[in-house]
């Protein structure tokens, strides 16, 4: 039994070693010398482009995403809005009135319903998409607020007839509201700078990421369109694109500025669907990747970037396991070489610091060490206490229980002393995952009590920061409760 915990320790810190390996090599690419070369870009490119905004009842910020769209600096004549609206609440009333708001002002706008929410956003998109009347499609979700420059700065690209899709980096406008935003922006930051335009600049794999980006709609079409098939409809259609041969364009100097989620529930819900997501299309693509004709690298960053959710299930093990090493290792002098070797595996966790910091470094110009030093470790401790939800989503990806698209609420917030307390749409409850957190805590409590006993402070800070993450995430869902 002793053996069985040891190899699957090992076995998962080496797995998540592997991932940290390959974003330091994502992060390496990034921070090479970048190319000045602008002549794929057309400025003089103005196709017809259609802006999609799938939306369900979505009444706290249905308004306010409209009228940014219509405040895009881009000829009329070209411009095409649907709000394609599945909503079974007034949120329908509030989106006609605005509608015939901008339709009375020469805004070719239309408020799109349907029959059934079949497909949810993914049959919301496809619906669109059949009947709109752009070349490209830009898609925004509820919660964005896209500056007025937003079609030119991307359009362009489209002049390459290659490029199936063009994504920008999102931005936060609530970012400082809590110490739930920051976390969740710190994390957000390093992909849409480090992961991103890595994956970008060595023409591997990247994806669309749901919204603020413009799809080429031959593209779409020549994919297979969008699928309901999976709860990430937006890594998968990109992934199929991109077997098909076409090339993404990622802009992280276009900013398209959004809404954290404020408290935990919403936070778990966005969460559960990306990583969930995650492995239903590693599970449908993930093949197709191996035996295309890319490079192996670009096979390797594949395989990392569709199996990246898994780090949750290995972080899970890792850590639940690292409490009865503690015991065989003071049981068993012998295999002291094997736990130094563990050390090795420090070099996983730098790579991850190294990735964060270059991300931070490109977003905060200034005191970038200081903030770095205040907000990784706790992200860290965010993340790591995420891990049992994570897991538990991931691993129903995996072996294939169905679930439906639950929508993140949004809540119209962006300064600390506004409260999301009166919002309609949630609907919180105690679940049994909640409690498990709070036993995980307390259970990461007696792993740094007995470092005291054992006399061995190897993993001490490893519990230290396991039992404040799995902490942070049980007050919080518990607060949520509370309030609900």
């Amino acid at each position: 039994m002793e053996w069985i915990v040891v190899v699957v320790y090992c076995t998962a810190l080496f797995a998540i070693f592997l991932f940290s390996l390959s974003q330091l090599h994502l992060t390496w690419i990034y921070t090479r010398p970048k190319s000045t070369d602008t002549s794929n870009f057309d400025s003089d490119y103005e196709p017809i482009v259609t802006v999609q905004l799938p939306v369900f009842n979505e009444k706290y910020v249905a308004e306010r995403l409209i009228d940014s769209i219509t405040k895009l600096d881009y000829p009329k004549h070209k411009l095409e809005i649907q709000v394609l609206d599945d909503s079974t609440d007034e949120t329908v009333e509030i989106i006609a009135r605005k509608v015939a708001q901008y339709q009375a002002e020469g805004f070719d706008i239309l408020q799109i319903r349907r029959t059934d929410r079949k497909g949810f956003k993914a049959g919301a998109l496809a619906h669109g998409t059949e009947i709109c009347r752009g070349e490209f499609m830009a898609i925004f979700d509820s919660d964005f607020l896209p500056g007025s420059d937003f079609i030119k700065r991307t359009v362009g690209y489209f002049g390459n007839e290659k490029i199936g899709m063009v994504q920008t980096r999102w931005g936060h406008v609530n970012k400082d509201y809590s110490m739930l935003t920051e976390m969740q922006a710190f994390g957000l930051d390093a992909h849409f700078t480090v992961e991103q335009g890595g994956r970008n600049r060595s023409g591997s794999f990247m994806n669309f990421n749901g919204t603020a980006g413009i799809w080429r709609k031959s593209c779409v079409l020549d994919a297979g369109g969008w699928s309901a098939d999976t709860l990430t409809e937006d890594l998968d259609l990109s992934y199929r694109a991109q077997l098909k041969g076409w090339k993404f364009q990622f802009d992280e100097t276009v900013e398209s500025p959004a809404e954290l989620p404020v408290i935990m529930s919403a936070i778990k819900s966005q969460q559960y669907r990306w990583n969930k997501g995650a492995a239903e299309t590693a599970k449908k693509n993930l093949f197709n990747v191996f035996r295309s004709d890319m490079s192996f690298m670009i096979k390797l960053h594949a395989a990392m970037h569709l199996l990246n959710s898994s780090v949750f299930v290995l972080l899970l093990t890792a850590s639940v396991l690292s409490i009865p090493m503690l015991y065989i290792k003071d049981a068993n002098a012998g295999l002291e070489w094997l736990f130094n070797l563990g050390s090795f595996f420090l070099l996983g966790f730098f790579s991850i610091a190294t990735f964060y910091y270059v991300g931070l470094k490109q977003i905060e110009k200034v005191r970038t060490r200081v903030i770095f030093l205040k907000k990784f470790p706790l992200f860290l401790s965010f993340s790591m206490g995420l891990a049992l939800h994570n897991a538990m989503a991931v691993m129903e990806g995996f072996l294939g229980f169905k679930t439906p698209f639950i929508r993140t609420p949004k809540f119209n917030i962006t300064t600390k002393n506004e409260s999301w307390v009166s919002n309609q749409y949630i609907k919180t409850k105690l679940t049994w995952g909640t409690l498990l957190e709070g036993v995980l805590c307390l259970y990461f409590v007696m792993g740094i009590v007995s470092a005291w006993w054992l006399h061995d402070f190897g993993l001490i800070i490893f519990h230290i920061m396991l039992a404040t993450g799995f902490g942070i995430i049980f007050f919080h869902s518990l607060k949520n409760v509370k309030h609900a």
